[in-house]
């Protein structure tokens, strides 16, 4: 019960639908899983998309983005095809150099590169980027050091983590006063729920997203992430959104 109380206290939860996907916001910000990496954020004067793929009806439903995010050159979390069809006459695409080198010409004037461990401020956010890459042997080659980016947000004065494809590497636990995470968490290319619940429990974030949990044998249990957490420490509140929406 004091939790529940004090979750209210911290932030005003409320559920509103966008294209069937449910979408919440934690104060001023809202929060829309679109599927898999992809979502979007929102304030009253900033909209952000994160790693933009497929359905261009949800993200043009939510006109054009201050801001893209990019983390990685795989298929689900960069498509040229995607981002051609957003509207982005306004927008910067914030990307890492491969990501970058990896989209079409028509789009390199949009382009600010940022690799890791580099701040910039765009449209009035704060951006960091953080690496992200495998620990596993048998992993490494699916994400290298240096290649894609995760990101932390200043936005509304809300400290927001985008892991990207990681696994629990020392840039994730070592991060500091997060108050919105989203943790990817699926086999092979990322991390098991047991890692990510390890990691998590490291930085402690105040809400954290699961994401990206689809992997190559199904879903990730994210409900059992959830209990791993909150068994540990109930002051980080796990959400669970609706990343894959029936089609």
């Amino acid at each position: 019960m004091y939790t529940q109380i004090k979750a209210l206290l911290i932030c005003t939860f409320i559920t509103t639908f966008s294209f069937g996907q449910m979408s919440e916001s934690v104060d001023e910000i809202t929060i829309t899983p679109v599927e898999h990496a992809s979502l979007i954020l929102e304030t009253k004067y900033k909209r952000i998309f994160v790693d933009p793929v497929g359905h261009e009806e949800i993200f043009n439903t939510h006109g054009t983005p201050d801001i893209v995010l990019l983390t990685d050159i795989h298929g689900d979390h960069m498509n040229a095809e995607t981002l051609n069809a957003l509207h982005l006459s306004k927008s910067i695409i914030i990307a890492p150099k491969a990501v970058a080198e990896a989209l079409p010409e028509n789009l390199q004037s949009k382009i600010q590169i940022v690799n890791n461990d580099e701040k910039v401020e765009v449209s009035g956010v704060k951006i960091e980027a953080i690496p992200m890459y495998n620990l596993r042997e048998e992993a490494k080659s699916f994400h290298t050091k240096g290649r894609g980016n995760g990101y932390v947000l200043k936005l509304a004065n809300k400290k927001i983590y985008i892991s990207g494809d990681t696994e629990d590497i020392p840039e994730m636990r070592n991060l500091h006063n997060i108050d919105i995470a989203f943790v990817c968490m699926n086999l092979p290319y990322t991390m098991t729920i047991d890692s990510a619940a390890d990691a998590v429990l490291d930085f402690k974030p105040g809400i954290v997203y699961p994401y990206h949990f689809r992997g190559k044998n199904g879903k990730s249990d994210v409900k059992k992430f959830s209990s791993m957490v909150t068994e540990e420490n109930e002051d980080i509140d796990v959400r669970i959104l609706n990343w894959y929406p029936e089609k």
